[in-house]
């Protein structure tokens, strides 16, 4: 059985939404250090999962070449 292309252009799929949701994140702490503490720990917290919803697919599509 031959290896598919799909699963290393789904890891440099899956790197590269990382890089960009973080760097998205960062650029928005200037305006997320003014909020209250508590409101900044809910913001991080939330985003720093939403970023895994997306990652569903993407996985499904690796392994079965598609997304649904």
């Amino acid at each position: 059985m031959t290896p598919s292309w799909r699963k290393p252009a789904g890891a440099l799929i899956m790197i590269a939404s990382i890089i960009i949701w973080a760097v998205a994140i960062a650029s928005a702490s200037g305006v997320i250090s003014g909020w209250p503490l508590v409101v900044q720990m809910l913001f991080y917290a939330v985003a720093g999962i939403i970023w895994i919803m997306p990652m569903k697919p993407l996985l499904r599509w690796m392994e079965t070449g598609n997304f649904r």
